[in-house]
Formats: C-alpha cells, structure tokens, sequence
C-alpha cells in the first residue's frame, strides 16, 4: 500500500509517517515508480507505536516493540527488551502517582486550612460595612 492508505487505514498523518520513517520505525522501501510502500507488517508496527504514544510511552521507547514485530514475534512485546521497557514505565508510572499524591495531601491540607479561615472570619463578622454609603 502507499503511504496515504497507510496513514488512513492506521488514523494518523502521511507527516507521522515519513517522521517515523526518518527515525527509522518504518521501513523507507520504495516502489519502481518511487513510491513509498507499506505492508501489513508496517501497519501492525504502526498501530503498535500509536498504542504504546496514546499510553504516554516516548517514541523511542517503542523501537524495542517495532523491533520485536520485525524479529517476528506474533506480539510487539514479547520480547526482553520490551518487557525491560514495561518495567521502566511501570516504575516511571510509581513516581508520578507518589509525587501526585504528596501534591495532593499538600493541597488537601491547604484547603482544610483554608476552610477554617473562612469559617472563623465569617463566625467573627460584624454587619457588612456598605462601601457606597460608608454607613457601619
């Protein structure tokens, strides 16, 4: 197939897929009339970087998942080097949710906090002074 059908069949950009190309995710195979050409190789390849993007992995931390694919693996991951991927992203992921929950206490408390304020200030309160009159 050409490279429109590719990017079509796969829903993303002929711009997507020479960048891939030039990082060499995808093959630069080109047709006796100069034409790019694809196979469904390439589109399982292309569908496994997208899956992988759309869960937050970086485009070089698919390669070990393309390549596993071209190594013949029915399955991008079901190699060591993708598996060591997983494992990084699995850790990378722990980090994330630890720092997002000491924010989150952080912020918590600052709300409670803050709650309290209001609460005092409002138990505290006289009649409003009206601004436009000056009237107490």
């Amino acid at each position: 197939m050409r490279i429109g059908e590719l990017a079509a069949r796969a829903g993303t950009t002929t711009r997507a897929l020479r960048y891939y190309e030039s990082r060499g995710l995808l093959p630069a195979r080109r047709g006796g009339n100069g034409y790019r050409t694809y196979d469904e190789d390439d589109l399982r390849a292309l569908r496994q970087i997208r899956t992988l993007q759309d869960f937050g992995f970086d485009l070089e931390e698919t390669r070990p998942f393309v390549d596993c694919l071209r190594a013949g693996h029915p399955e991008g991951d079901s190699c060591p080097a993708s598996v060591a991927v997983y494992r990084s992203k699995v850790a990378e992921l722990d980090a994330l949710i630890g720092e997002l929950t000491a924010v989150r206490e952080t912020v918590g408390a600052q709300l409670a906090r803050a709650e309290r304020a209001m609460e005092t200030l409002a138990a505290e309160a006289h009649e409003p002074r009206c601004e436009l009159t000056d009237e107490e």
